[in-house]
């Protein structure tokens, strides 16, 4: 691969960002987003590029793009470099983030979140921003805010870090725990989301489907606290409720759980956080 840069000097800053993003999210679109230019913008830099190291980088198909043999070469090193840059910029100057935003739904908030702000703070020494997720808002773009969202982690964001392994158990407050009928037959308690539900419960451990849930939630939050209350047996999310548990206003029903794939993770760029201060938050969850 010959690159033929004109008098052997360095593009523009601004054309390698437009590659590094175009490469990275396989779109001109999504990485007009992210920089903060039109779509004809970005295209436009791309080719500039090309031109000034005399090589084609995309292949351009309609609606697609996709890298070259010279464009796949190159990208890890430019993603080296801007890595490096960002590093030692906030490492020499001080350009850490100081207030850093976290969006995540108000059951995560309250029953994982809460407990870590302290720490959080004491180890980024950032001010924290925390934003409630508006139900229904299922996408995670690429932004300057931390997301919190739940899913397989098949999300386009540099940086992510799973929260924790999910699993489900039914729960209780101690008062229905205590009483002398068998937990299965106790009125339950349904929440809504991408959690397996009892049926899932009753075909993995061989229960009865029945009795059909009385009250149903949309939110781990309100199902806990409805169990709290000595309403019903709600399938819980273990690290959510874990909380509960360890007080003693929840209760264990079954020794088993029911593990699943998805599971909540934590989504940022480099807009959001530096990758320093990333890398500290990510080891401490």
């Amino acid at each position: 691969m010959v690159l033929l840069m004109h008098g052997n000097r360095l593009p523009p800053l601004e054309w390698i960002r437009a590659f590094e993003a175009a490469a990275r999210l396989g779109s001109f679109t999504a990485a007009a987003s992210e920089v903060g230019l039109t779509q004809a913008a970005v295209s436009q830099r791309i080719g500039q590029l090309e031109k000034h190291l005399g090589i084609r980088l995309f292949n351009r198909k309609a609606r697609t793009i996709a890298l070259t043999v010279e464009g796949e070469a190159w990208l890890p090193h430019v993603r080296h470099a801007l890595d490096g840059l960002r590093d030692s910029t906030e490492a020499i100057f001080g350009a850490g983030h100081k207030r850093l935003t976290i969006s995540a739904s108000q059951s995560v908030i309250e029953l994982w979140l809460m407990s870590r702000l302290g720490q959080l703070q004491a180890l980024t020494g950032a001010e924290l921003s925390i934003r409630t997720l508006v139900l229904g808002a299922h996408d995670a773009p690429l932004d300057d805010v931390i997301s919190i969202r739940y899913g397989t982690g098949d999300w386009p964001h540099p940086y992510k870090a799973r929260l924790y392994a999910e699993e489900l158990a039914p729960v209780a407050a101690p008062s229905l725990a205590k009483r002398a009928d068998p937990w299965t037959i106790l009125p339950r308690i349904a929440c809504a989301g991408a959690r397996p539900g009892w049926p899932a419960w009753a075909a993995a451990f061989g229960i009865p489907t029945t009795p059909v849930p009385h009250l149903r939630f949309d939110t781990q939050l309100t199902a806990l606290t409805a169990a709290k209350a000595g309403l019903g047996v709600a399938l819980a999310s273990l690290p959510l409720c874990a909380g509960a548990l360890k007080e003693g206003t929840l209760v264990r029903l079954d020794a088993r759980s029911l593990a699943h794939h998805e599971s909540y993770w934590l989504l940022a760029g480099p807009k959001a956080v530096s990758r320093q201060t990333w890398t500290t938050i990510a080891e401490s969850i």
